[in-house]
């Protein structure tokens, strides 16, 4: 027994192994499903980011219903689940809408400006140029891959019925 008091090491292996991945759409394919799986995690800080995809992963994520209360103006205008402040407040304060820490917070960019930013890096990179020129290239080539926030990407209201437009996944 490995509780044993003295007995340090372990004879035998684990008794139960996972022989396969969890995959959290394996025995539910539906549109909630669907929904909370696209989601994109943003405007919060990495720690909380983590926290928030675990849930997706392992299925423990429960969307909102209704608005929640933001701690900071006070309005009815928290609409993803487990934050405490409205993106508004988290931009115009520097915090996490999550922990309400001043960490830095990650700015999510789509998967296809993602990879055309990466593309452009590697071209970049293979040319040769300086490491100033070429942080400040790739710094002008952020700001304009950058996304315009509203609060219909990313963010899905699950209250409705299964009518979700095309935009929304």
């Amino acid at each position: 027994m490995s509780t044993q008091r003295g007995n340090s090491s372990r004879t035998r292996p684990q008794k139960h192994k996972n022989q396969t991945a969890f995959k959290n759409t394996l025995h539910d394919t539906s549109h909630r499903t669907k929904i909370i799986n696209s989601i994109e995690v943003k405007d919060v800080c990495s720690r909380c980011k983590d926290v928030i995809e675990w849930k997706i992963k392992y299925k423990k994520y429960k969307a909102l219903t209704q608005p929640k209360t933001c701690v900071s103006c006070g309005q009815k205008t928290v609409k993803q689940a487990y934050h405490v402040m409205c993106i508004e407040c988290g931009k115009k304060l520097g915090k996490c809408t999550k922990c309400c820490q001043g960490k830095e917070v990650i700015k999510a960019l789509p998967e296809r400006k993602r990879r055309t930013f990466r593309r452009y890096m590697d071209k970049k990179e293979k040319e040769g140029i300086s490491k100033e020129e070429l942080k400040e290239d790739l710094l002008m080539k952020l700001e304009t891959l950058k996304v315009e926030d509203s609060d219909s990407e990313g963010h899905f209201d699950l209250d409705c019925d299964d009518s979700v437009s095309e935009e929304e996944l």
